[in-house]
């Protein structure tokens, strides 16, 4: 079953998945969440298709195969985890949809299932375990991701191909991020020694047509200094708007770190813009070991601002949408009066929100 981006979609029910699981709570490895089961009966939109995802568990950052998912506009909410508040993107396997012509089509009757291996207990049990010292391992979709994926080369033309065909990606969209991608290899732009000026004529290209200057450069502090720290105290509807790139690398050290956390440069197209403080980070679930970590300096997740996979090589046009998160010496509080007019045409949260339709 072939599922494209904007496809109308209906999550089976409860017993229908169930019957889709081993007793682990996975099908082909990936673990279905409890908070999942909250959404059956409901009609969504597909978001995208997850035919790749990144891997941000073994520290590789490769390009992982994924097949038969996509991704509704369904976050995880933490509540099985501890609190975590990273606030994921659900993966959601094509066997535990069935595809629909609208919002406001009929509901299909759902077949019984006599037996099945897994249970609604066994999902939950599913979620955590106790370490020999008696602390809690978190096992989630995000902790399991090389379970349910395979390593894609960047070279696999597939990949590029169903990101069009999935509706993923428009062709345009696709010629400038592989146009990046072979800039910054073909120039040696990512070299300290080689590559200024292949990052002088892309700035100077980028000025002239209104794009964003080349997004990965070192930081500014010096080696063996301490990054600074600014506290602002910021909640969630807060007004921020991003600093410029200049003003953030004063910020960092050669590595792009403020106090453990990178600039990425998926960032650096938002510098300068206007946001919604959606989530002041306090803890979350480390996906390399499961356990719950709490923050020491303060970050927060702005509203609708997610990682758009341009910049990311091997990477690239991963659908994972990961929210990007932001040290507050990297934002500045503004008021309503400077806020551009048209983010008053949105609901705090509204990003999050996701295109369903109850069936009755």
């Amino acid at each position: 079953m072939k599922m494209r981006t904007g496809d109308w979609v209906e999550v089976r029910s409860k017993e229908e998945i169930l019957g889709t699981l081993d007793q682990g709570g996975r099908l082909d490895g990936l673990p279905f969440m409890p908070q999942m089961f909250k959404h059956c009966g409901q009609r969504f939109r597909v978001q995208n298709s997850a035919y790749k995802s990144c891997d941000t568990v073994s520290g590789d950052y490769a390009g992982l195969r994924l097949p038969d998912a996509v991704h509704l506009d369904i976050r995880c909410d933490g509540q099985a985890y501890g609190g975590c508040q990273a606030g994921c993107l659900i993966v959601w396997k094509n066997a535990w949809l069935k595809p629909v012509n609208g919002p406001d089509e009929a509901p299909s009757a759902t077949p019984s299932h006599a037996h099945h291996s897994c249970t609604d207990a066994d999902v939950h049990a599913a979620t955590q375990r106790k370490d020999v010292d008696g602390e809690t391992r978190y096992s989630c979709q995000a902790t399991e991701l090389l379970n349910y994926t395979t390593p894609m080369k960047w070279w696999d033309a597939r990949q590029y191909v169903e990101a069009y065909t999935s509706g993923n990606r428009t062709l345009p969209q696709i010629g400038r991020g592989l146009w990046y991608l072979f800039y910054y290899y073909g120039t040696l732009a990512f070299s300290d020694r080689w590559g200024r000026p292949g990052r002088w004529l892309y700035d100077r290209f980028q000025a002239i047509t209104g794009g964003i200057p080349f997004p990965r450069r070192k930081g500014k502090v010096p080696a063996g200094q301490s990054t600074p720290r600014t506290d602002l105290g910021l909640q969630p509807g807060d007004l921020v708007r991003v600093k410029s790139y200049d003003e953030i690398l004063a910020t960092l050290d050669a590595r792009l770190s403020n106090r453990g956390m990178t600039f990425d440069a998926e960032l650096v197209p938002y510098c300068g813009k206007v946001f919604r403080v959606a989530v002041s980070v306090e803890r979350f679930v480390d996906e390399k070991t499961g356990r719950m970590r709490r923050m020491k300096t303060p970050a927060v997740i702005l509203d609708g601002v997610v990682c758009n996979a341009l910049y990311s090589g091997r990477r690239i046009f991963c659908p994972r949408a990961i929210f990007l998160w932001w040290r507050e010496i990297w934002l500045e509080r503004i008021s309503a009066d400077d806020a551009p007019r048209e983010l008053f045409q949105l609901q705090p949260g509204a990003c999050t929100t996701p295109e369903k339709a109850p069936v009755a």
